[in-house]
């Protein structure tokens, strides 16, 4: 999945988007080691914020959607140990509620902060999560 999402110039991807059943998740936020999540579930959200946002499962739009400005998640890493995150107003609490979303059925269309936030890029621009704004 890993090399999946660098191939594609993600941050993150859910198992679900490359035909896996299994609720895994991986992030890898720039200059940063990785991050493999299993059964990752969000347990606390405060606040929200707008944030552009795009995904490998829709390539080539982007959107402003709402986000939570923070974020509490509990999974597992690879060895089983129970992992706990929590990220405020920044790319991994974005990423870390995109993944989770995708893993329960939900697309970042969803979430569109309205109708209008949502636009084709051009060809050869960057098609990976922007920085939260």
């Amino acid at each position: 999945m890993l090399d999946t999402m660098r191939e594609n110039g993600g941050v993150g991807l859910a198992a679900n988007q490359v035909g896996s059943l299994q609720r895994v998740a991986v992030i890898q936020l720039p200059e940063e080691e990785p991050i493999v999540l299993i059964n990752p579930r969000v347990t606390r959200r405060e606040g929200e914020r707008e944030v552009e946002e795009g995904c490998l499962s829709i390539p080539g739009y982007r959107g402003l959607v709402k986000r939570s400005a923070r974020v509490h998640v509990r999974a597992q890493d690879l060895s089983g140990r129970e992992v706990r995150i929590k990220a405020e107003g920044d790319l991994l609490a974005q990423a870390l509620e995109h993944e989770t979303d995708h893993l329960n059925g939900v697309l970042y269309i969803q979430r569109l902060a309205s109708k209008d936030s949502f636009w084709k890029i051009e060809p050869g621009a960057e098609a990976e999560v922007a920085q939260p704004q």
